[in-house]
């Protein structure tokens, strides 16, 4: 079934807001999913997700553009240095991703031919325990924000290990990837809003790569309604999905600056480890 004009601006909604929260876009936007029974293995979803993702990697490029103008691009020593460790950092998430999902499909899956990771993506109880999972690391690192001795920028090694725990965190829906970097920053001693404009830029490098993911699954789907005409009558309510994206994650980004500022970072861990306890409530009862 097809995402009505509503349900496409009330998933807009959602994943603005989460995805740029540390607290997982993906599990709001598969609960919602499944409340407005919908099914997010499906070509129309594929689509719409991908939209949806544009519009919060948009909003991210357009909020903190003025600080990585001033940190990243003040001049062309700082731009090498930066981009060294994004890449860094990147290519670790990869190596770590990769070969997490090999371990997971080979062995926890059976190695079954046709077995894909996605398969896991809609399984509410993996879903829950990764939320549980990403709000503990994020109370562990809540009493590492305000360390006086906080290092002013993020180093290769601390950018090793933030790349290490994002590719940890992607092969489970649940795991916020914001969640995880930032708090693995403010473990590693770095100071807070040089932690976030980091995490963010990398999820902007990561964020094309993860669409074109999404876009070969649809192609490799080869089912009627991921035919162009069929995904043509998507495109306005889709980019109207884009637009609430948008929105939602600039205004996202607002409040996850100033909860870092104002030393608010543990609330996000609680309300994933309430919000994990109603996904099992959930699973329970056979949604």
């Amino acid at each position: 079934m097809s995402p009505t004009f509503l349900q496409i601006l009330l998933l807009g909604l959602i994943q603005g807001a989460a995805e740029l929260l540390p607290v997982s876009s993906s599990a709001h936007v598969i609960v919602a999913e499944k409340f407005l029974r919908l099914d997010p293995a499906s070509p129309e979803m594929t689509f719409l997700l991908v939209m949806l993702h544009t519009g919060t990697m948009f909003a991210v490029i357009m909020y903190f553009w003025p600080a990585w103008r001033k940190s990243f691009f003040a001049d062309a020593v700082r731009f090498k240095s930066a981009a060294g460790r994004v890449v860094a950092a990147t290519a670790v998430t990869g190596t770590v991703y990769l070969a997490l999902k090999q371990v997971i499909v080979k062995i926890f899956m059976a190695g079954g031919d046709k077995a894909e990771i996605e398969q896991l993506f809609s399984n509410l109880w993996l879903i829950g325990g990764a939320m549980a999972a990403a709000g503990v690391l994020i109370l562990v690192s809540a009493g590492s924000q305000n360390r006086r001795n906080a290092r002013p920028e993020v180093g290769l090694a601390d950018a090793l290990w933030i790349g290490a725990l994002q590719g940890l965190c992607l092969p489970f829906r649940g795991f916020s990837r914001s969640g995880a970097t930032i708090s693995t920053g403010l473990l590693r001693g770095v100071a807070k809003l040089s932690v976030e404009e980091f995490s963010f830029a990398l999820a902007v490098v990561l964020t094309p790569a993860a669409i074109a993911q999404e876009l070969w699954r649809l192609l490799k789907s080869h089912s009627e309604a991921a035919s162009p005409a069929h995904l043509a009558q998507l495109a306005g309510p889709g980019l109207a999905g884009m637009g609430c994206s948008f929105v939602a994650g600039w205004v996202a980004l607002r409040w996850l600056s100033r909860s870092l500022e104002q030393s608010r970072w543990q609330h996000f861990g609680y309300y994933c480890l309430v919000a994990a306890a109603a996904i099992f409530v959930l699973a329970a009862g056979g949604r």
